[in-house]
């Protein structure tokens, strides 16, 4: 049994990871989706993307 929850632990620990690495999002990043005008806008800075999908990526500029 213990192996068990240490094998489950261990998997979870990895899928974090991998899902981690595909986005450039961080703690500052709050898109808002506004179905009206199809798009998303960050509550932190005020970039707007286009789309349907939720953004991966932070478009804050870099200071």
């Amino acid at each position: 049994m213990p192996v068990l929850l240490l094998l489950l632990l261990l998997s979870v620990l990895i899928y974090m990871w991998i899902a981690r690495r595909n986005s450039t999002l961080t703690r500052a990043c709050r898109w808002r989706q506004e179905r009206s005008a199809g798009q998303w806008r960050c509550a932190s800075c005020g970039a707007v993307m286009p789309g349907e999908r939720a953004p991966r990526d932070c478009l804050r500029p870099k200071d």
